[in-house]
């Protein structure tokens, strides 16, 4: 391309990548690069559209949404000083909830970094804490390698990554070769047997069996069901992992912590042996002082939250997979029953005492239009929630059934 730029090579390694979305506010310093996503065409010609926003706190959260729903590479960008700082509280929460996110934080010129000079931050620090990766170009030639380090993290992690680039040497003529991103498919973790082995007699010696389940057991839905009733367990689960395993679930008992019921609770502290599987719940004081067992694709998680007496590392589908030959199937399930009976009766005589009868008062409760939002809802609606008391509605009101997603900043 007669005068391809540093920031057209930048955009085109993006389309290679399969990126179609940028969101962001365009600003002095980000101008090359948003002038190279217009002389795409926009996505409709193969190329990237842009999508303004009116902050660009706002621009990272879009990204973050974009690829925790459709799993790929989502792209935000900010300019310089004040414009990439607003990214910030988006990236925390994308990073922290594991979604795949460049940000393309613009600089100051280069010359004038060190200098105290208008909107200087230094982005390559500040960014640190929120990222996987954080790298600042200082060269044409080095900006390609880079930005494909980037992309490589954010997906890797995944989490956020974050490629600054001065002004002037998005505007400098492109020099080197982009690397060509490589994509794999999902790696699977497999647990140590002795582990298993581990868990299998400790399951099989217990008399009463919890299980709270998170987000981490996403694709073991089949698994984790065999498993509760081989061991004839109640399943709670966390706000992340309710869309995941709440639905079309005979042993659900709901949350616990501030969003629950009580049912799940009261399984919980009532077992003899609970199972962590796919969570890291971060409410230590909603953890009961029993006999406890994990599993979690990350070894760091292990144990963080309460006391362990056994740990298994590995992906959730694949540690009960191997598990269940082990299992001797429980014939007492009066512990489940049990749990499983709260858990109707508050749902009744607690959550659904604000819907019905008392649906139609004036003012409406707001548990009750969380509800009929609920009815006339799309089944694939993407429902978000903001924190506070609109994540309780949405816990306790809005419905999964294995195509709806719930997105909100369940960790930060």
């Amino acid at each position: 391309m007669a005068g391809r730029t540093v920031a057209d090579q930048l955009v085109a390694q993006l389309v290679d990548a399969g990126v179609r979305r940028i969101y962001g506010i365009v600003g002095d310093s980000l101008n090359p690069v948003v002038d190279a996503v217009r002389r795409t065409g926009g996505a409709a010609r193969g190329g990237i559209d842009w999508i303004h926003v009116r902050h660009e706190e706002a621009a990272a959260f879009a990204a973050s949404a974009d690829a925790q729903i459709t799993g790929e590479l989502a792209v935000c960008a900010g300019s310089c000083g004040p414009g990439n700082l607003h990214l910030i509280n988006g990236l925390y929460d994308a990073h922290r909830s594991g979604a795949p996110v460049l940000a393309i934080a613009s600089h100051i010129p280069s010359t004038q970094i060190g200098t105290a000079y208008f909107q200087e931050t230094h982005p390559d620090r500040l960014f640190v804490e929120c990222s996987a990766y954080t790298e600042l170009i200082g060269a044409a030639a080095q900006a390609p390698r880079v930005v494909h380090s980037a992309m490589a993290h954010a997906l890797a992690a995944p989490g956020v990554a974050v490629a600054i680039l001065p002004g002037d040497i998005a505007a400098l003529p492109a020099a080197g070769t982009a690397p060509r991103l490589v994509r794999t498919g999902a790696p699977t973790l497999v647990p140590d047997p002795a582990d298993v082995h581990a868990l299998a007699e400790a399951v099989n010696a217990a008399d009463k069996i919890a299980i709270f389940a998170g987000e981490g057991v996403r694709g073991a839905r089949e698994e984790l069901l065999a498993l509760a009733d081989t061991v004839a367990a109640p399943i709670g689960h966390s706000l992340r992992g309710k869309e995941w395993i709440q639905y079309e679930n005979p042993f659900d008992v709901g949350m616990t912590g501030l969003l629950g019921y009580g049912a799940a609770h009261d399984g919980m502290h009532g077992a003899d042996l609970l199972l962590l599987i796919g969570t890291d719940f971060p409410y230590d004081q909603f953890l009961p002082d029993v006999r406890t067992a994990q599993i979690d694709v990350d070894a760091a998680r292990l144990g963080r939250r309460t006391e362990l007496s056994l740990a298994v590392h590995g992906d959730a589908a694949a540690t009960l997979r191997a598990l269940q030959p082990l299992l001797q199937r429980k014939t007492d399930r009066g512990f489940l029953e049990h749990t499983l009976q709260r858990h109707r009766d508050l749902m009744e005589k607690v959550v659904g005492a604000y819907t019905t009868p008392v649906g139609q008062r004036k003012p409406i409760h707001p548990e009750y239009a969380a509800s009929i939002l609920d009815d006339v809802a799309a089944d694939d609606a993407v429902f978000t929630a903001d924190t506070g008391m609109c994540n309780v509605w949405s816990a306790r009101y809005l419905n999964p059934n294995g195509r709806r997603r719930f997105l909100a900043s369940a960790l930060h």
